[in-house]
């Protein structure tokens, strides 16, 4: 069988040890993979590199267009970027999936039944990195989710769910309070549900819905949520299944795929040799999966499930009423390899097989569906200043002799909240104000009106720090009420 050509990068912290114990696995299986390494984290921030990335390691991952991870460090401040956000975003790996599972009673677990499938959004939402510091106490993270966005991954979740036998996808959102970006995700959810009609849906809200996953979990099977919920809920999922140390994640996209563990460098106990090589292990099986070496990635996960019901656990999942053996990183490698063509008796046994080509994921035909352009039109602008003042009146009152003749000051919010006309005095100000300015009577604005206005804001010494359009996309209003309003 001819080989294939993997990148790896060994990591830090515990990374060297569990890539060394996977590959170490990987091999004794006989899985025709040759290795690339790439050098990322720690050592190449350090090098200068803010990215944590250096060029060559662009060109290894392009040419293999697969790369197992060890866990990376981001130092903390300096302007430092997350190698993982970056990976993901730029190469468009845009599908993060977690499959997360109870291996009681030899994991200790409250929630034995516990088997859900987490697809999370990989390159938008609060993940896109777009931050300011607009005053002095106030900085800003934009929340992005696209149309396209929210096609792409939710017709991926329902492909996935059709093609391993899931028989539910449920959707995750906050739409009660962010009903224009949750509500797209939501709305787009409902859309393509429409089409897989074999499967059942739900949708909840995000906060009731971690709390059931952490109560009963085992009311899931698929679920497909954005970006920031996905990264907090699988970790969730992992934890109450057992340990996040057990769980591995896929970043699929068109142009490639990165697997890697869900934990962190844990570099307090690196060089030990007692950091569980588990999550790794995982993700390389479905590393192998998606090679198309489905014999590999069963003989791998057999042997890794054998180990654990005999009881041979490393120091995170060790219990004196489940485990026999304790060993370290390299003593449990050299177990899953002892056990290399067993298979579990009490654990569920893993059995990959090659898909049709019907039952492929469509990874690189995961079409949007097509929409025709909106109506689009200019309704009005909200200007947000950095003004120290704490009087809203006396604000509304300078920007009221501003004019121009075809705007007027319609409200004045702080930090969402409606403090003219007509506030609430309980409201606590800061130094950061949203200025809301509609057309007098039924006039129409265009662009000129806005740079107007900013420029006699300019004129009067009043600092606009951002805008942003009001529009109505088909007549419908694309922006949203302030709160009180």
């Amino acid at each position: 069988m001819e080989k294939r050509v993997v990148a790896f990068a060994e990591g830090d912290g515990i990374g060297p040890e569990i890539m060394g114990a996977v590959q170490k696995i990987l091999a004794a299986a006989q899985a025709p993979i040759e290795w690339s390494p790439v050098v990322l984290g720690k050592q190449v921030y350090e090098s200068g590199h803010s990215s944590g990335i250096a060029p060559e390691a662009w060109e290894t991952i392009r040419q293999t267009r697969v790369l197992l991870k060890s866990p990376l460090t981001t130092p903390q401040g300096g302007g430092y970027k997350s190698v993982n956000v970056t990976l993901r975003k730029s190469l468009g790996l845009y599908a993060n999936v977690r499959p997360c599972i109870a291996y009681a009673p030899f994991v200790v677990t409250r929630h034995p039944k516990l088997d859900m499938v987490i697809v999370r959004e990989n390159e938008e939402d609060l993940y896109a990195g777009i931050e300011h510091r607009q005053t002095d106490d106030v900085v800003q993270c934009l929340k992005l989710i696209s149309r396209p966005g929210c096609e792409k991954i939710v017709r991926y979740a329902f492909e996935y769910a059709r093609k391993n036998n899931r028989f539910k996808v449920t959707c995750m959102t906050k739409d009660n309070i962010m009903k224009l970006t949750d509500g797209l995700f939501r709305q787009v959810f409902e859309e393509i549900s429409l089409e897989y009609l074999d499967i059942q849906t739900e949708h909840m809200i995000i906060d009731i819905g971690a709390a059931r996953i952490a109560d009963t979990p085992e009311r899931f099977d698929v679920i497909v949520t954005s970006n920031l919920y996905g990264d907090i809920i699988s970790d969730i999922a992992a934890q109450i299944a057992g340990s996040v140390g057990l769980a591995g994640s896929a970043n699929i996209g068109e142009h490639g795929a990165l697997f890697e563990a869900i934990h962190g460098s844990a570099p307090d106990i690196a060089g030990q040799d007692i950091a569980n090589p588990s999550g790794l292990l995982m993700a390389a099986v479905q590393m192998l999966v998606h090679l198309g070496l489905p014999d590999h990635a069963t003989l791998v996960q057999n042997a890794w499930l054998k180990t654990l019901e005999e009881g041979i656990h490393t120091a995170d999942i060790f219990r004196a009423e489940t485990s026999q053996v304790l060993v370290g990183t390299q003593a449990f490698a050299d177990a899953v390899i002892a056990n290399l063509g067993e298979v579990p008796l009490l654990l569920p046994s893993a059995c990959y097989s090659m898909p049709a080509e019907s039952e492929e994921l469509p990874i690189a035909a995961v079409a949007t569906l097509p929409r025709p352009c909106a109506r689009k039109e200019l309704v009005g602008v909200d200007i947000f200043l950095h003004w120290r003042g704490t009087c809203p009146e006396e604000l509304a009152m300078r920007l009221q002799k501003l004019g121009p003749a075809r705007m007027r000051l319609a409200l004045i919010t702080n930090r969402g909240v409606k403090v003219w006309p007509g506030g609430f005095a309980e409201t606590s100000c800061i130094d950061h104000w949203r200025c809301r300015f509609l057309p007098i009577g039924n006039r129409t604005i265009v662009h000129g009106d806005i740079l107007g206005l900013l420029a006699a804001m300019d004129m009067a010494g009043l600092d606009f720090i951002k805008m942003e359009n009001l529009c109505q996309f088909d007549g419908v209003p694309g922006y949203a009420l302030a709160q009180g309003q």
